[in-house]
């Protein structure tokens, strides 16, 4: 690419010798119009006030710096949209698990946590299923309903399933070599009586429906010759 073209700069008073320009102070004076400048302002040429002096920072920056570079952590604006739960699962709906500890159990959608997860039940009285969260990924939606209007699901939430974080007590040299001697964890009272209040309102919608209680008892499996893109749930 060719250099451009260096353009010379004009000047309203030209040099006839260095040093000496052409015209006079007073004929430049009239040149520039700095005479319509002064009268337009009173006579008096215009003064601008000076730009206030930056403040000098509190702390002064520090004189040295470290020799790696620190990553600062990035500001994260995303923000969590509410899981869609899918069309063929409603409240009442009959659930099949396909993993976990219950793999293959029937179970009964109450409702869809903030979370996103999906409270379900078994009732526990009648396949052993407990009130439980479960991601609707491993779940799938039969057209068996069961209902609910009875059941208060109110107080659930994920708070509820929390667990308490426990500090871990450091052992002396005697405690080091004595087997089992923590204490065995004990299941909540509270949660118990919740199961039950559950259960209660909800076994008697489903002794109202005839072979209900049977279906949820029954776990779900393959057999020879079932064809599962075939399977109507």
């Amino acid at each position: 690419m060719a250099p451009k073209a260096r353009i010379p700069r004009k000047t309203r008073n030209p040099d006839l010798v260095r040093g000496v320009g052409k015209y006079s102070r007073s004929k430049m004076y009239h040149k520039r119009g700095l005479w319509a400048i002064k009268a337009k302002n009173g006579g008096v040429f215009p003064r601008h006030d000076a730009k206030p002096a930056a403040e000098a920072p509190s702390v002064k920056p520090p004189k040295f710096y470290p020799a790696e570079d620190v990553k600062k952590p990035l500001v994260n604006k995303h923000k969590p949209k509410p899981t869609k739960l899918r069309a063929s699962i409603t409240p009442g709906t009959v659930l099949i698990i396909l993993a976990g500890r219950f793999k293959g159990k029937r179970v009964v959608f109450l409702k869809q946590l903030s979370s996103g997860l999906l409270l379900v039940t078994g009732p526990f009285k009648i396949n052993g299923v407990p009130l439980r969260r479960v991601n609707q990924s491993y779940v799938i939606g039969t057209s068996t309903k069961v209902d609910i209007s009875g059941v208060n699901v109110e107080k659930f939430d994920d708070k509820y399933f929390g667990k308490a974080v426990e500090k871990k007590k450091k052992k002396g040299e005697g405690e080091f070599f004595e087997a089992e001697k923590e204490d065995k964890k004990v299941f909540p009272q509270e949660r118990k009586d919740d199961q039950k209040s559950v259960d209660a309102s909800l076994i008697k919608s489903i002794e109202a429906v005839p072979d209900l209680k049977t279906y949820l008892a029954a776990r779900f499996s393959l057999r020879s010759g079932m064809k599962p893109h075939e399977l109507v749930f």
